[in-house]
Parts: C-alpha cells; sequence; structure tokens
C-alpha cells in the first residue's frame, strides 16, 4: 500500500477533515508561519480590510489547506475552494470571483496549474477588484468591466518555480511550509488518538512518526491504518508492538521509504550510470512529476540519491540501506563513481 501525501480519496478527505484544527491555537508546527499570519490577520481585521493576498508552497500533505481554512476563520469570512485545473477558462474564474463577498477567501490548489489566459485575467481581480468581460467575441468583440468586492486570494502549490514573476509578486504574503519534525508529528498524533477516542502508546506514536517522511498527513495515514489493525486484533489501544506489526505490513522501512522509493533505489543502481528523470519514469512506470514531486524530495533529503548534471544517480548510503555492496566510492563525495551519460 502506497501512503502517497499528494493522493486524497473521499474518504480520506472525511477522515482529515474531521481531524483538522479550528483555530491557529490548535495547529502543530510551521510556527514562523502560524505567527506571519496571526501577526497579518489582526491587523487586517483592526484595519476593517480583507487579508493580502497569500501564497503557500511545499511538498503535499504540509496543511496548506488546513491554514487556508485557518485564515477565514481568523477572518469571519467565508472560503470558497477550487484547483488550477478546474479553472479552464476565464468564464470558471469569473462565475466563481462574482460570488464572492466581501472579506471571502477564495482557496486554489495547484494554482501553479492555472492556464495563463486565467492567470493573466486574475491580476486585475487582485489588485483593482475588478474583471473585463468579453462580449461578443470576434472582430465586433466588445467588453464591460465588472466590479468585484475585495477578497482574499490563497493560492498552494507545489512548484513554485513554475508561476510567474508577475504573478508571484501580487501575493503579499509568501509562505514556505517545510517538513515537521518528529516531536511536532507525535503531538499531531496524540491529538488525533485523542479526538478519535482510540488511545496510542507514546513509544507507538514516535515509531510512526519516525516513519512518516516529515508529513502529518502521511502520519495520520499510518495511524489510521494502524488503528484498523489493532482493532481487528482486539485491543483497545494502539501499543508499540501493533505499531511495528502494522509498518511490516504497510512495508515502510525505518527511513520512512515505501515500496516505490525503494524500487526507485534498485532502478538506479541497476542502471549503474546517472539517469535522466524520463528514464527512470519508464522504468518504474510511474509518472515524471510523481517521482519528481511525491519521492524524490525524501530520497534526496535521506541522502540515497543526488543529482548531477548528467541525471540522479545512488550514493553509498542506498547501498548500505538496501544491504548492497558499493562497486565504489568517489572521495569525499558519498556517491558513487558511475560513468556515462544521461538517458
Amino acid at each position: 500500500m502506497m501512503l502517497d501525501p499528494a493522493s486524497h480519496s473521499a474518504e480520506d478527505r472525511e477522515f482529515d477533515r474531521a481531524l483538522r484544527p479550528t483555530s491557529f491555537d490548535e495547529f502543530v508546527g510551521q510556527d514562523p508561519i502560524r505567527e506571519d499570519l496571526r501577526i497579518a490577520i489582526q491587523a487586517a481585521r483592526q484595519r476593517g480590510e480583507p487579508l493580502d493576498h497569500v501564497l503557500f508552497a511545499g511538498p503535499p500533505g504540509l496543511g496548506k489547506t488546513t491554514l487556508s481554512h485557518l485564515i477565514a476563520a481568523g477572518m469571519g469570512s467565508e472560503i470558497v475552494v477550487t484547483s488550477g485545473p478546474a479553472l479552464v477558462a476565464p468564464r470558471d474564474l469569473a462565475g466563481t470571483l462574482s460570488r464572492l463577498q466581501r472579506g471571502d477567501v477564495l482557496f486554489v490548489d495547484e494554482i501553479h496549474r492555472l492556464p495563463r489566459t486565467v492567470e493573466e485575467y486574475l491580476y486585475s481581480a487582485m489588485e483593482d477588484h475588478a474583471i473585463d468581460i468579453i462580449l461578443d467575441p470576434g472582430p465586433s468583440a466588445r467588453s464591460i468591466r465588472l466590479a468585484l468586492e475585495p477578497f482574499t486570494l490563497v493560492g498552494a502549490t507545489t512548484r513554485e518555480g513554475l508561476l510567474t514573476g508577475a504573478f508571484r509578486s501580487r501575493f503579499g504574503l509568501i509562505e514556505r511550509l517545510e517538513p515537521y519534525p518528529a516531536k511536532d508529528l507525535r503531538v499531531i498524533l496524540e491529538r488525533a488518538a485523542s479526538r478519535l477516542g482510540f488511545p496510542v502508546d507514546a513509544e507507538a506514536a514516535d515509531a510512526m512518526a519516525a516513519r512518516a517522511r516529515g508529513v502529518p498527513r502521511i502520519a495520520l495515514r499510518i495511524q489510521r491504518r494502524i488503528r484498523d489493525l489493532a482493532q481487528v486484533e482486539g485491543h483497545d489501544r494502539v501499543t508499540l508492538a501493533v505499531t511495528e506489526r502494522g509498518l511490516d505490513r504497510l512495508r515502510i522501512d525505518p527511513l520512512g521509504l515505501e515500496d516505490m522509493d525503494r524500487k526507485v533505489l534498485r532502478a538506479l543502481i541497476d542502471r549503474g550510470v546517472p539517469t535522466g528523470l524520463k528514464t527512470l519514469a519508464a522504468i518504474v512506470d510511474e509518472a515524471e512529476d510523481t517521482i519528481e514531486e511525491v519521492f524524490e524530495p525524501h530520497l534526496l533529503r535521506c541522502g540515497l540519491i543526488s543529482r548531477t548534471p548528467q541525471g540522479r544517480i545512488a550514493t553509498a548510503r542506498a547501498f548500505e540501506h538496501l544491504g548492497l555492496t558499493p562497486r565504489g566510492t568517489a572521495p569525499g563525495s558519498g556517491t558513487l563513481p558511475f560513468g556515462g551519460g544521461s538517458a
């Protein structure tokens, strides 16, 4: 079973909503970002103005959606949720914007996937609170300017580099979320256990947190699966023994690696030469974006792969982790001296 933080079924979303913090006081981790938002919200409310537009950047599962809901709650306003791929044409955006009331929050997930025409349509909405609607397209085209209520755009992206400079510059707050330390994940798991009414021992919470890749969404999904195992086995709490059995069943190793992570490492080791993303994706039968956004960041943080101008290579630590013997190590680099070019 793959606990991909980017995948989110309807059942998962319902589970997450039940555990979602209802205030900044309940939100665990990302302390600098929480304080930035507290101050900005308090100042905006004192002035009686909508909050500046906010951009959240970072890997999936770190709390971008949760923070957007907390912003709306803090401002005492409504939130409208959509995504970049859902806004195909300017008319889709126009319909959404025209329904917003003063101070409402428009949350756009995967905002980097907005079509360029829609993105440019947002510029005047963000700055001038107005949009131009084209009537009678063609040689006799004319437009009318539609006034909008002042609103707050909150965008979330896992690929900040794909946003244009003109778009990024229109956000008053740009916050980058980082993976969570294990101690914060432990608090999240213990609070979730309390809400679910199914206790988790401290050692069990530590074990789950250590293998969650620094991602709350993954930690909660691990907890959910292990809670299922404990329940089926007739336990009234999650113990360390149950957790270890559950982690083995999920095939999550001590570094938090799952089957696809190990498959990527083995593909690089078997090739023996720096490997390009397209070739790697074809070998492991996974989308290039998924490898680059979901699996590769954790492998890089663990020091198991290295990116070179010629392509990706496995490091000596990857061999050690998989119980293999490296053929040799480049002095001082920790990477293997593979030859050849990228594919």
